[in-house]
Parts: structure tokens; C-alpha cells; sequence
């Protein structure tokens, strides 16, 4: 299984490609941390887009929106995904019901509907294109490509696709789930007892196990991507973000994926050639979250998640450094080295689990376990051992996006009550504190602090010579925290402008 994919290009179009040195590869999906992907345009044979289209396609900027092929699907799609939907037939729009919106993310939305035809209670994802581009269209592609590869009780299944004839969009249909893990872990006075983590994550790890042995990255392991039903069986979705691999080849893939807070060191540091140890970090991070009741390293910014995780798993090796040569080392390489104090900070973990959290959170992915060899460590094999599915607590429906609009709730009447308060005294509003919060997108942190950022570069422009105005710029960069993402020759345009 598998399509030809690439970027419909002319050689106008190339040779404005070639004189970037990135760009945007996806964006994350669900709201929750969207983090924008991108790629070494040098790398034109990447592990997320391999080969190239036809040179007749490539001449071809835009799809025809009304085209059809014979089975009904817009020519569009089959020109992306034609190999993994060539033996369905596509549902039209008018035979669902939207019941209510569960989820929202950068370029989908993700509804609760009922199929009018069964009556069966369906998700449906919708994914919108503001244009027709092979460019535009090839994530969800490959979406599609992966999800038709995998199949596990673990691993959520594309039921069927939808089409409608009055707009370019997409659903994808969905088997519903009442909650994800997000959305429970986050509820006021939840506390997992240690069977029922040892159910979530038996689940989890056994999904990742059969992802990986079919060549598939997941790339985006997050609370709000694991899906629960009533009976306790936990799904992975949302695979917006994956992508196949091979462990033979070494192929460039973007750093630029995985929600910040479950994002391993290697991609913090720029590393493009990597595997299954990514995803294997993010399941490290849901295994210690799981028993400590919150997130445990919530950074706003690269600088501070990679500042978190020296912090709590240590400092990498001289070796590492010289074993990987990562494009970002010389940057973030810390002066003084930290010592990995995991034992001592997670010290009222269940012995059984220590183990297993340190090799999952190994500084260098080669230490880090397999999923299989991860099902087989002690934590699964001591009592007590992991409580059957059917025998969790049943919740009541309870999603990220819910935690999402009771958190902004609580907010607002904190903001209402604060002005009343001074008049008649009201009752403050308790808003849940930042430790057990669900992810905000990265993005916001770091866009404040660039706009801050840029008013002080605007100032200096003004006032300082241009060697001092550089020295100036990367003490600032420390000193939010953050990294400078500003165009230098516009600067020093404006500068040189105003001197």
C-alpha cells in the first residue's frame, strides 16, 4: 500500500524553493500545542513525502474542484490518495447528522454526528482546504494511508470518507469515543489509581508496538489523542502528524512535530533522522503524568522544555554530542552540566515504574526501549497487575476541548468577580493551577514574546550601532527565553534607514 507523493512545482517555483532554507511541512492538529512543521528544503527525498510527482502533474497548479472519477470520488482526491480509497465508495454529506462539535484544531474540525443510514453514533473530521493544491490535499493523504495500513484494538479505524458537493471539503468517519485521556485526567478530584495506569498504558504501549511494526511513526502521543470508550478501551488517533519509516534507511524527516510538553531532546535540538524512540518519549512523559496526578514538564518554549528536561533527566553526554552532531547543539548545550534526578523527584512513584520511566526518558533515543520490550518490563509483570477495561470508573463524557471551555468559563467569572468583588465582596472563581491544565498552543508563548521582542529591537534600531545592536539581540534572545525568529536584513534595513 502506499502512493506516489510530492510538490507540484514549475521551475519558477523551484527556483524560488531552493534559495529557502525551510518551509511549513503541516501543522498539528486538534488545538492543543499546534506546532507548524518544517522541512530542509535540501532534503528533497524526506521520510515524511518520498519521491516525486510526474512532470506532467507537476505543470499542473491546481486540481480541478468539480472533476469526478467514476466511483464518485473528486479527482482531487484520487490524485493524492487514489491507492488508499480506490476500493471504497465515498458518503455524501446529507447522510449525517452533526450532533455536537468535540474538537477543533488549525485545519479541522472534529464533530459527534449520527449516520443516518445505520443510526450508528459516528466522529466526524472535517478537513477544509482553502485551495486544491496537490500540496494542499497530501497531509490528509497520508492520513488516510496510514490509517488504512493499521488495524488494532488499540489503534482507532477509519470507518469510511464523506464528500460534499457543495464545498472542498472532507470528513473522516470515525468510531466514537466518549473521552480522552486529557479530558479525564484533567477532572476535578481524578486521581488514577495504579491498575487503572497500568490498563492505560498496557493499551497505549501495545497501539504504539503495532504502529511501529508496520513502519508508522506516530509523531504527536498526547493525552487528547488517546481516546477512551465507555468500556475502558483506550484508541490512539489523530494521525495527522505520522508518518512511515523504514529502520534500514536513514531518511530526513522534520524536527518539527510532537505537542512541546511531549517532545523528546533530539527534536528540541533539530535532529531530522530518527524512529520509534520519539514516540516512545511522549509515552514516557503520559506514564509519569499518569501517576503524578499533572503534566510534568509544561515549558512555554523550546528554551524552557529543554531546560525542563536537563533539569529533571540530565544533561547529555560529551559523547552525545559528538555522536549526533545536532544542528542546534552549539545553542543550547548547557554550560554547567545537570544530574539526572528522576529517582529523587518521582521518589513516591511505585518502585515498578522507575524503571521503566528512566529508560523512556533516556536522554539518547538509543536507550530507550522498545514498545514491546516496554510491555515486558516489571512494571507490567509485578501487582498489582492492570485492571481489565471494563472495569475502569465510568465517566461522563468528558473531552480536552470541554476542559477547554470550563477553563475559559472559570476565567471569565474570575474576571467578572474580581470587579464585583470590589463592590460587594463575591465569591472568587477557582481556576484550575497551570500544573494540571492541558497544553496551550506553543505558539502563543512564543509570539508574545517575539512581539515583545520586536518593540525592543524597533528601539534599539534607533539608538545603537549595528555590531552592538547583534550583541544586543542574543542577549535578548536569553533573556525572554526564547528564540529570535527575525528577518536580519529587514532589520538592519530599517536601522541603516534611521542612521
Amino acid at each position: 500500500m502506499g502512493c506516489v507523493l510530492g510538490t507540484p512545482a514549475g521551475a519558477g517555483h523551484q527556483r524560488r524553493r531552493r534559495r529557502r532554507s525551510e518551509k511549513p511541512d503541516g501543522a498539528a492538529d486538534e488545538a492543543n500545542n499546534a506546532v507548524r512543521v518544517r522541512e530542509k528544503e535540501r532534503n528533497r527525498h524526506t521520510g515524511d513525502f518520498p519521491g516525486t510527482l510526474p512532470a506532467a502533474e507537476r505543470r499542473k497548479p491546481r486540481l480541478d474542484p468539480c472533476a469526478v472519477t467514476q466511483q464518485g470520488w473528486p479527482s482531487w482526491l484520487m490524485a493524492v490518495a487514489g491507492e488508499a480509497i480506490g476500493d471504497w465508495t465515498p458518503r455524501r454529506a446529507n447522510t449525517f447528522e452533526k450532533l455536537a462539535k468535540i474538537g477543533q484544531g488549525t485545519y479541522s474540525n472534529v464533530y459527534k454526528a449520527r449516520d443516518l443510514v445505520t443510526g450508528k453514533i459516528v466522529a466526524l473530521k472535517k478537513v477544509r482546504f482553502d485551495n486544491l493544491e496537490p500540496e494542499s490535499v497530501k497531509f490528509m493523504a497520508r492520513e488516510i494511508l496510514v490509517l488504512r495500513r493499521l488495524d488494532h484494538p488499540n489503534v482507532v479505524k477509519l470507518e469510511g470518507l464523506v464528500t460534499s458537493r457543495m464545498s472542498c471539503s472532507l470528513y473522516l468517519v470515525f468510531e466514537y469515543m466518549e473521552h480522552d485521556l486529557a479530558g479525564l485526567a484533567a477532572g476535578q478530584g481524578v486521581k488514577f489509581t495504579e491498575p487503572q495506569v497500568k490498563c492505560f498504558m498496557k493499551q497505549l504501549l501495545s497501539g504504539l508496538e503495532h504502529c511501529h511494526s508496520r513502519g508508522v511513526l506516530h509523531r504527536d502521543i498526547k493525552g487528547s489523542n488517546l481516546l477512551i470508550d465507555n468500556e475502558g478501551i483506550l484508541k490512539i488517533a489523530d494521525f495527522g502528524l505520522a508518518t512511515f519509516y523504514d529502520p534500514k534507511i536513514k531518511q530526513a524527516m522534520t524536527s518539527r512535530v510532537v505537542t512541546l510538553w511531549y517532545r523528546p531532546p533530539e527534536l528540541l535540538l533539530g535532529a531530522t533522522v530518527y524512529g520509534v524512540g520519539i514516540d516512545l518519549w511522549s509515552a514516557g512523559c503520559i506514564l509519569a503524568e499518569l501517576l503524578a496526578g499533572k503534566p510534568i514538564m509544561p515549558g512555554r518554549t523550546e528554551v524552557e522544555q529543554l531546560h525542563k528536561i536537563f533539569k529533571l533527566c540530565g544533561s547529555p553526554s560529551e559523547e552525545y554530542w559528538r555522536k549526533y552532531r545536532l544542528p542546534n547543539a552549539t545553542i543550547f548545550k548547557p554550560q554547567q552540566p545537570y544530574k539526572r534526578c528522576i529517582l529523587e523527584t518521582y521518589k513516591d512513584f511505585p518502585p515498578s515504574s522507575l524503571p521503566l520511566i528512566e529508560t523512556l526518558l533516556a536522554i539518547d533515543p538509543d536507550d530507550r526501549c522498545t514498545a514491546s520490550a516496554a510491555l515486558n518490563s516489571e512494571f507490567f509483570t509485578t501487582e498489582p497487575y492492570a485492571c481489565e477495561p471494563s472495569s475502569l470508573p465510568k465517566y461522563p463524557p468528558s473531552k480536552e476541548l470541554d476542559v477547554k471551555l470550563r477553563d475559559e468559563e472559570a476565567r471569565r467569572q474570575k474576571a467578572l468577580n474580581g470587579k464585583a468583588s470590589a463592590v460587594d465582596g463575591a465569591k472568587k472563581v477557582r481556576v484550575r493551577e497551570r500544573g494540571r491544565a492541558v497544553p496551550a498552543p506553543e505558539a502563543n508563548a512564543e509570539i508574545q514574546t517575539n512581539l515583545d521582542v520586536i518593540q525592543i529591537c524597533t528601539c534599539l534600531c534607533l539608538s545603537s550601532s549595528w555590531p552592538h545592536l547583534v550583541l544586543l539581540l542574543v542577549l535578548i534572545s536569553y533573556s525572554f527565553k526564547t528564540q529570535l525568529t527575525i528577518d536580519i536584513d529587514r532589520l538592519k534595513k530599517v536601522h541603516f534607514m534611521n542612521n
